[in-house]
């Protein structure tokens, strides 16, 4: 991009994508740490709650208290939401999702080339020798001899 298109503004579609993917990555980021502070400030509360208040405090499972297990499940949350932000997004991001949506259009597209090729097989279109009919034949009605 040239100096002179950055001054009117314009951007090539290229770059456009290109910042179109960042802006889409670093949300997802700021997603998963927005989560992970929620996470620990909520532990920090469960823990509180359970151990300070002594709010179910009899509350077990397996032995461990309640806030053990809720603080494990939600940081097995966390770690789905990480291997999603930082892998899968990353195998199956945008490129990923664009040759899946071209392979998808050229299947399409094959399957409708084959199907006309079928049509116009099965059921061909009536031919200009085959619609009008013929002067001076001796089974032709219009003769007007």
């Amino acid at each position: 991009m040239t100096s002179e298109e950055r001054k009117k503004g314009k951007i090539d579609p290229e770059q456009k994508l290109l910042i179109e993917n960042a802006q889409r990555r670093i949300k997802q980021k700021k997603g998963l740490t927005t989560h992970f502070v929620v996470f620990i400030a909520f532990s920090i509360i469960f823990i509180i709650l359970n151990l300070a208040l002594d709010f179910g405090k009899d509350i077990t499972l397996f032995g461990w208290p309640w806030f053990v297990w809720a603080i494990l499940l939600w940081f097995l949350f966390i770690i789905i939401h990480t291997i999603n932000v930082f892998i899968v997004n990353k195998l199956m991001g945008k490129e990923w999702e664009e040759k899946q949506f071209d392979r998808l259009i050229a299947k399409q597209q094959k399957k409708i080339i084959e199907l006309q090729k079928r049509v116009d097989k099965e059921y061909p279109l009536p031919t200009e020798e085959t619609t009008t009919p013929r002067l001076n034949h001796p089974d032709s009605e219009n003769n007007t001899l």
